[in-house]
């Protein structure tokens, strides 16, 4: 019996049997089967189950990722761009959600003051910077100025190009100072960006999420495409790489992205000690009595 055991794995396909045992942190896994999230034969509620239960695993992972920074101050930085309704948002909120927020920001600038503008285009950005044992997450970055501020005109020619030659050296110097940065773009299909476009109108709990600028923005599809194509040349360095997430499946989206972050992060399970809750110690009441109940302001029970 364990002979023939012996000889079936031996006869499992190589592929199969490397990615049955390749860890996070080394190398991302690959599927042993399709993914469902990509098969339209899979019922939905098949594909949310197996989202679920994949999402569960890799916030785990992320869970160990940022005990393991802390214990290795590591300093973390995340860039997401991309268009508007790209899903940018979709995927930080799955990333910070298992996440301690003391150790894990999101940055999120608005428009710079009248100072800020006065001020050396980045300075606004070094404030953010993560210290040893934390991770920031940038939902847009100082790649602004590549993309909205050089389309709707923001910016003269000079600022832009100055940036091309200044942003790759700014990088450059947050690695040699110990900060790990990854950035990602994300690529939506104009059709898929009008179908959510579409769904914000009509949704009022997403009709923050429009702005007039997203509205022109529609306009200038194609000069957001040669602006994002010129970006990813002169920026695409080997100490800070971009990589492009595929999103307009949000589900897949997410898993992918958080899957391939891993798989960048030379992490290792850190020790925590065991933690057991122990038995609470007889208090000493001392007379006391809980104030009436009537003088206290309750919220209404509807539900």
């Amino acid at each position: 019996m364990g002979k023939n055991k012996q000889a079936k794995d031996k006869n499992q396909p190589a592929r199969k049997r490397q990615a049955k045992h390749s860890p996070l942190g080394t190398a991302v896994p690959e599927m042993l089967t399709p993914s469902p999230l990509g098969d339209p034969n899979v019922k939905k509620k098949e594909r949310n189950k197996f989202y679920e239960r994949e999402l569960r695993r890799l916030h785990i992972e992320l869970s160990k990722l940022q005990e393991w920074v802390k214990q290795e101050r590591r300093k973390l930085v995340l860039i997401f761009e991309g268009r508007d309704a790209a899903g940018k948002g979709g995927v930080i909120k799955r990333i910070i959600e298992p996440l301690n927020p003391r150790a894990c920001r999101v940055v999120a600038l608005g428009t710079p003051t009248e100072r800020q503008k006065t001020q050396w285009y980045f300075q606004r950005y070094t404030a953010e910077l993560p210290a040893a044992g934390e991770m920031a997450l940038f939902d847009r970055s100082w790649y602004n100025r590549a993309g909205v501020e050089r389309v709707m005109g923001f910016c003269t020619e000079a600022e832009y190009w100055e940036f091309v030659r200044s942003c790759p050296a700014f990088e450059r110097m947050m690695v040699r100072s110990g900060i790990t940065l990854v950035k990602y773009w994300f690529s939506v299909s104009d059709k898929e960006q009008e179908r959510r476009f579409k769904s914000r109108v009509e949704d009022p709990t997403k009709r923050w999420k429009l702005s007039p600028m997203d509205m022109e923005a529609r306009n200038r599809w194609q000069a957001y495409s040669r602006a994002k194509d010129d970006m990813l040349v002169h920026t695409d360095i080997d100490q800070a790489r971009w990589y492009v997430v595929n999103s307009d499946d949000k589900k897949r989206a997410h898993l992918n992205c958080i899957a391939h972050f891993l798989s960048l992060m030379p992490y290792k399970e850190v020790a925590l000690n065991k933690m057991k809750l122990p038995k609470r110690k007889p208090e000493l009441r001392e007379g006391y009595a809980r104030p009436p109940l009537e003088i206290q302001n309750f919220v209404p029970e509807i539900y």
